[in-house]
């Protein structure tokens, strides 16, 4: 399987497809969330962490690097947008072989980090609130969680 489609009329509909994907997850599970500003990403993760759990307002990173929501599984929500030329090890993998799923905005900035299994999550605008969202899946059991979604 190569990747998984899905349209979005509405960012309610993005967060119950987020929703839906967060029950099949399990700790180490890692994503990587790619869209332009403005695509959804944020949105998409809100509907993961409701999906998860994650009781607490969720909203984006972008100053802090990580944040950290618990949950059925603790929710690691990263923005490395602002890193991606840091030299220093910023420790990303202790977080992706930690016991939470790791969500990480920006993800191809720090694509030498990234594990090599992952599950890929692009978000396209379409028009004013449908996206059109694609999951690529690298490893058998993010192939197996796309099959269950679809």
């Amino acid at each position: 399987m190569q990747h998984v489609e899905w349209i979005s009329q509405n960012e309610e509909e993005t967060a119950l497809f987020a929703q839906k994907l967060a029950i099949r997850l399990s700790s180490s599970d890692v994503l990587a969330l790619e869209g332009d500003l403005g695509a959804g990403k944020t949105a998409f993760t809100k509907g993961l962490a409701k999906g998860l759990g994650v009781s607490r307002m969720v909203n984006s990173p972008t100053f802090t690097i990580i944040k950290e929501y618990m949950g059925r599984l603790p929710l690691y929500h990263m923005d490395v947008y602002r890193v991606s030329e840091s030299e220093e090890d910023l420790g990303f993998d202790e977080y992706f072989e930690g016991d939470g799923v790791t969500v990480v905005e920006w993800a191809h900035l720090i694509k030498d980090q990234l594990p090599d299994e992952i599950l890929t999550i692009y978000i396209y605008r379409l028009g004013d609130s449908s996206r059109r969202i694609v999951l690529e899946p690298k490893g058998e059991r993010y192939v197996t969680i796309c099959k269950e979604i679809i």
